[in-house]
């Protein structure tokens, strides 16, 4: 991340500037026996500006990861901020944004509101950009996130994947597809953008019968994050209209999918995920 790009300019104190200039104007008048120390003279001042500038310098970087500042770009301007050695973000007009961490393990920004497209090339969960309703955590994408002042946004994955987590609620959004965010809720269910109308209507409007009788096989990815946030009676609905869309291993446990165990669930991801 490019940090002086964002950096308020700061000048030098005056007196700094007329103390050089009064010394290199006595120093025109002085005979060319004397150059000799009038080089010196100036040796010492070029120094002492360049700690001067120094000094100013780093007090700008203090200030401005003290201070935490707020990058914002008005409605006919947009930025790119570089993200150490691992992509970029680029800012979109309307846009308030700030770094929370810039490390080479963890680099963390907050978005209050805007959209922002990243393109990060990095081993996953090195990258975060936290909102009011959630975290969007990098698995190695490309994606954008647009959020509105109370909370409710869109994120669109274009490459790879992104996790999208809020107090205990995950979402996994591979590429192609998307999910809307609800103020202070997270994520809602993620659905592939080339989805029936029918399918993404009955996602919007929460309709269960809807979405299982308009699913495909790609949409599994939509019925797997609904069979932990459906009611435990509907489980073995949902279940059922996956298996029935594409065959899972025989060793595959319905009843402990059923359950939630973790590790289960995380098997049935990793079947379903070749269709997705």
């Amino acid at each position: 991340m490019n940090i002086r790009e964002h950096l308020p300019l700061v000048e030098a104190p005056q007196s700094v500037w007329d103390a050089i200039e009064a010394a290199m104007r006595e120093g025109e008048y002085r005979d060319a026996r004397r150059r000799p120390r009038s080089r010196i003279f100036f040796a010492v001042a070029a120094a002492a500006i360049f700690f001067v500038a120094a000094g100013v310098y780093l007090l700008w970087v203090r200030q401005w990861r003290s201070q935490e500042q707020w990058i914002e770009t008005s409605a006919s301007t947009q930025t790119t901020l570089r993200i150490g050695d691992i992509g970029s973000v680029k800012l979109g007009p309307n846009t308030r944004l700030r770094v929370l961490a810039d490390r080479a393990d963890n680099h963390r920004l907050q978005l209050a509101h805007g959209t922002i497209s990243a393109r990060i090339t990095a081993p996953p969960r090195m990258f975060f950009v936290d909102t009011k309703s959630g975290t969007a955590i990098d698995l190695g994408c490309e994606y954008a996130l647009n959020m509105d002042d109370d909370g409710s946004g869109i994120l669109r994955v274009t490459r790879g994947w992104v996790s999208f987590q809020w107090k205990g609620l995950e979402s996994l959004i591979p590429a192609g597809a998307m999910c809307r965010i609800k103020p202070r809720e997270g994520a809602d269910l993620p659905y592939f953008e080339d989805a029936a109308p029918e399918f993404v209507q009955s996602v919007e409007r929460g309709s269960l019968d809807s979405m299982l009788d308009s699913a495909r096989i790609r949409d599994t990815l939509t019925l797997w994050h609904l069979l932990s946030r459906v009611a435990p009676d509907d489980r073995a609905r949902v279940y059922d209209r996956i298996t029935s869309l594409t065959p899972v291993p025989a060793t595959l446990s319905r009843e402990r999918a059923l359950a939630l165990d973790p590790e289960t669930l995380n098997q049935l991801k990793e079947e379903l995920a070749w269709k997705w």
